[in-house]
């Protein structure tokens, strides 16, 4: 079983800017599709940036021009960086591990990101 590990939530004031971190298990990773979604209380989870194997991103709206997703393969590690973030973008933080073409997708437990004030 793969594990998937999230960590660098917390809170942080409007404007701040956090980095997370997602690590999974195992020697594959360079072969994942690895993504970031949110989610808050009472709304579907919903896709925040995405990055395929190949390096190439993918951003929701919302993201774009303040989040950045990276990936070191060498670490089995992917991240977002967050900067300028909003209170709307308080939500738990999910990373997901994924194999084109297959049934394979890896979730993490989330991290919780909120800001505020």
């Amino acid at each position: 079983q793969v594990q998937v590990v999230e960590s660098g939530g917390g809170l942080v004031h409007p404007g701040g800017s956090l980095r997370l971190s997602c690590a999974t298990s195992g020697s594959v990773f360079h072969i994942y599709d690895m993504n970031w979604y949110r989610q808050t209380p009472g709304k579907q989870r919903e896709l925040v940036a995405g990055i395929r194997r190949e390096g190439d991103t993918n951003y929701a709206d919302a993201a774009k021009g303040r989040f950045t997703i990276s990936r070191d393969n060498a670490k089995n590690t992917v991240y977002l960086e967050m900067i300028n973030l909003k209170p709307e973008d308080s939500a738990v933080y999910y990373c997901n591990a994924g194999i084109r073409g297959t049934e394979f997708q890896y979730w993490g437990q989330g991290t919780l990101v909120t800001v505020q004030g």
